[in-house]
């Protein structure tokens, strides 16, 4: 009796370490399946490097401060204009002339 128990315990251990083997295989092939879907996604998406994105957000940030810088020069030039035209010196049309030959 107690030899074909060992036997059967032998069995179920054999079992168990094939079961074992099998599921590091599936584990394996599942983790390879994964990374290439994930790869092949990520190639669709047609994403960009972290340096470049970086570089488009420096541009940016550039572009927004000479708008505003010249959002500002505008106002300057917007509330310089309406002065003049409050003294009488010249019509808004006029005075807007006269400032495009003041820069040739």
């Amino acid at each position: 009796m107690t030899q074909t128990q060992n036997r059967v315990l032998d069995e179920i251990a054999r079992l168990f370490t094939n079961a074992a083997g099998a599921a590091q295989g599936v584990r394996q092939e599942v983790e390879t399946l994964m990374r290439s879907q994930a790869e092949r996604l990520v190639a669709d998406l047609d994403l960009v490097p972290r340096e470049e994105f970086e570089v488009v957000r420096a541009m940016a940030a550039l572009a927004r401060e000479e708008n505003e810088a010249l959002k500002l020069r505008i106002e300057a030039l917007e509330a310089q204009l309406a002065r003049k035209a409050a003294k009488g010196k010249a019509k808004p049309s006029e005075e807007i002339a006269d400032g495009a030959n003041d820069g040739e």
